[in-house]
């Protein structure tokens, strides 16, 4: 049994659309595939995302870890009424990357409740576990954010 954990079925277009005007459209970061319980998004190494050394940089895995949570998070609520936060993220660097592409993949650890936790796993294009990022979102009303 295939259970999906989205609140409405995600559609790929309307998920890359959010990225328009952002962080993660300046770094590249493109949505790729929406599974069950997962989302998958990529990430170009290159002048943009590389430190001085020509290294894929933390904070670039980081932004796509964080992009990727947010987006999960906002696809599990409803989020004409809510929107998810980020409260907390850690990453471990595991293996330097120095071309091609990153694909990170986010699976939530716990969706219920006021605060999302999500795992998410990035690998290079040899399929090499890369960095392992843990993300902490909270959910707020959205008319909080109301001007």
């Amino acid at each position: 049994m295939n259970t999906s954990i989205w609140h409405q079925e995600p559609n790929l277009s309307s998920i890359n659309a959010l990225n328009d005007h952002t962080l993660g459209h300046n770094l590249g970061i493109v949505f790729t595939e929406v599974g069950p319980n997962y989302l998958v998004a990529t990430m170009p190494v290159d002048e943009r995302t590389k430190q001085p050394f020509g290294l894929l940089h933390g904070g670039a895995n980081v932004a796509l870890a964080e992009t990727l949570g947010s987006v999960a998070s906002l696809l599990v609520i409803n989020s004409e009424v809510f929107i998810g936060v980020g409260v907390e993220i850690n990453a471990n660097h595991i293996k330097a990357v120095m071309h091609g592409k990153v694909k990170g993949i986010c699976s939530p650890l716990n969706i219920a409740g006021k605060n999302h936790v999500w795992e998410i796993k990035i690998y290079n294009e040899a399929n090499e576990l890369t960095c392992v990022s843990r993300f902490t979102c909270t959910i707020i009303p959205k008319n909080k954010f109301a001007g």
